[in-house]
């Protein structure tokens, strides 16, 4: 195991994202083993659209864990950025384009909201999110009138949103384009975490928040924008999920939030902080999307999704323990 962790490759690509990239394999084998309508492409088609918006959510929520805070909020403000700016766009018949960027801002300013209460008023990031939550819940409702929101299709007025998503050919056949978004928005936030002071300092406040103020950096200004990204990320993530699946109901987003995290700790991001990795967090959404997808082609509810999913967290998180207590 250490020879082949200390492969010339292998040390470049990354061991924990070498082991996703198998998993992500085997599972997709056993899963057209033991169902053979999975391997159908709009079976594919149908596990890419889930792993677009939640690999949105989990790539902001990544930021925010590596400083070794936690956002229960991203789910909820997705809905409610998709209710509020799809209602203005069918009921009040604002321009798309500026409904797409009040998504936008709506997600951001719910990042604003909780960077702040959490880096300048210094309360708890869990209780923070949870009262987001419910604040995301409540606007979209209220703005809606408690009334589900439908976007409009490709071949209507206003949908042409929906080729960052995917595009039908003359013949019928999708084209994934929102996969090569994703990449293009996973590079982005690989760049901003790893290659920039941004990224470093979010990730040495994760380290030792009281070192890094010590040294003289104002913390609470890069702390904040570790939720920042979060919220308009998941403001993005509102214009994906519509661009994919059309309607929105007030009041859900809840389970997207688990989820989220959870590609997040499968990929190697640690709940202490200090330690995150956005690849491993693309390849953990993906494998997210794909475990839900095969559930279902093989005939079981979606809760056993939950099931599975809690499982392979808490492996996940047992891992990182262990790996970080034989560094040590």
């Amino acid at each position: 195991m250490e020879k082949l962790k200390n492969n010339t490759f292998i040390k470049k690509v990354g061991f924990n994202r070498v082991v996703l990239f198998l998993v992500l394999l085997l599972m997709y084998g056993i899963f057209a083993i033991l169902s053979p309508t999975f391997l159908s492409y709009n079976r594919i088609l149908s596990a890419l659209n889930y792993a677009y918006f939640l690999g949105f959510l989990a790539l902001g929520v990544t930021f925010v864990i590596a400083t070794g805070g936690i956002d229960f909020s991203i789910g909820p403000v997705m809905f409610c950025a998709a209710l509020i700016s799809g209602y203005l766009l069918t009921q009040n018949g604002l321009p798309l384009v500026l409904c797409l960027l009040i998504s936008i801002l709506v997600g951001t300013l719910f990042g604003c909201l909780n960077g702040y209460l959490v880096a300048y008023w210094n309360l708890p990031s869990f209780i923070t999110s949870m009262a987001s939550m419910m604040l995301a819940k409540g606007i979209g409702s209220v703005f809606t009138k408690t009334q589900s929101v439908s976007w409009p299709q490709a071949v209507q007025e206003n949908g042409e949103f929906r080729k960052l998503v995917k595009i039908m050919t003359s013949d019928g056949t999708q084209i994934p384009t929102g996969l090569l978004v994703l990449i293009i928005a996973s590079i982005i936030c690989a760049i901003i975490l790893n290659k920039t002071k941004a990224g470093r300092y979010i990730l040495c406040i994760g380290s030792n928040k009281e070192a890094v103020r010590l040294s003289g950096v104002k913390v609470k200004k890069w702390e904040m924008l570790a939720y920042v990204i979060c919220g308009t990320l998941a403001g993005i993530a509102a214009i994906i999920f519509v661009g994919a699946y059309s309607t929105v109901q007030p009041g859900l987003g809840d389970t997207y939030n688990n989820e989220a995290i959870a590609g997040c700790v499968m990929g190697g991001t640690a709940m202490s902080g200090g330690t995150a990795s956005i690849g491993g967090t693309f390849l953990g959404v993906l494998i997210i999307a794909l475990l839900q997808e095969g559930i279902l082609a093989m005939g079981f509810q979606k809760d056993w999704q939950y099931v599975i999913t809690g499982l392979i967290v808490l492996v996940a998180v047992y891992a990182n323990v262990r790996s970080h207590r034989r560094k040590n």
